[in-house]
């Protein structure tokens, strides 16, 4: 039991750190290539390497109750999440996107409270808080530049999306009782592509379509790597470890972003910036100790 705990834990970090740069490779990818574009074309990419493994998905049923936790997970994330989080990214830094995130694991236990009837204490609602002042100061205290031209936009956006992604943990969380993590990867990369279809054609009417070499590699990287073996990683974790412990690993997404985002595109916060960060990994470290227990 321990080592099978440690071994979720040990996928979570890792798909953490591979989470981490998936901002600098969004960064990257839109500097020449429309947004949705960008989505469309790594879930197509992950799908197609997913059908590798349609024998594996054989002899599953899925049922209607299946279906609806399915489709929401799937409109959860990868559908209004990454609509959200890569239209952020036109408007914030890869950093201040990446500190956003460690607000995720406390909505993840909020919603674990409400809609999984578990417990939510004083010091778990405190630091919720105490995270969010935190995420709204360092919005606030963001000035436009080349890498966040409207960093308060950026940052409600990349809000909006750690809403959606605490809404895909918990009902990855109950479908992983029933179905294994490849195949709920699999699924998220189908729907995916097609949530992302519709978007990419409207797109492509309205801008266009233009995509650069660098573009290119970063969108094979984030079909690849990110969403076959980052997501393909945190689902697996999910079978192996309480949702509120893996969730909690998630943490660390704001500080591997910041340190890839220094030493590859050369962003930083200021120091108004970095005590605002700091408040949000003080929230995050208060609601840490909680234990949720099932009434």
């Amino acid at each position: 039991m321990k080592n099978t705990y440690l071994l979720g834990i040990s996928c979570a970090l890792l798909a953490s750190l591979i989470w981490s740069s998936s901002f600098i490779a969004l960064k990257i990818a839109i500097a020449s290539m429309n947004p949705m574009s960008i989505v469309f074309f790594r879930m197509l990419l992950a799908s197609l390497m997913f059908a590798f493994f349609y024998k594996r998905f054989k002899g599953l049923h899925v049922n209607k109750e299946d279906l609806k936790w399915i489709i929401f997970m799937v409109v959860c994330e990868p559908g209004l999440y990454f609509v959200f989080e890569i239209s952020a990214l036109e408007f914030t830094s890869a950093s201040q996107a990446g500190v956003i995130v460690s607000t995720m694991p406390l909505l993840t236990a909020i919603g674990a409270g409400i809609f999984l009837k578990e417990e939510v204490t004083k010091q778990l609602i405190f630091g919720s808080l105490l995270a969010m002042a935190g995420a709204i100061w360092l919005s606030l205290s963001a000035s436009a530049n080349d890498y966040a031209p409207n960093p308060l936009l950026g940052n409600t956006l990349e809000a909006l999306a750690m809403v959606c992604a605490a809404g895909y943990t918990l009902s990855l969380k109950h479908l992983s009782k029933k179905f294994s993590a490849l195949f709920l990867t699999a699924v998220q990369a189908f729907g995916g592509a097609l949530f992302f279809l519709p978007l990419s054609l409207w797109e492509f009417g309205v801008r266009g379509f233009s995509v650069g070499y660098d573009s290119f590699l970063a969108v094979l990287y984030l079909g690849i790597v990110v969403t076959m073996g980052g997501y393909g990683l945190f689902n697996y974790a999910l079978t192996l470890a309480p949702a509120s412990k893996i969730s909690n690993v998630i943490n660390l997404i704001p500080a591997f972003t910041i340190i890839l985002a220094y030493f590859i595109l050369d962003d930083v916060l200021n120091q108004t910036q970095i005590f605002a960060a700091g408040v949000i990994f003080l929230g995050v470290f208060i609601s840490q100790s909680i234990k949720l227990k099932r009434h």
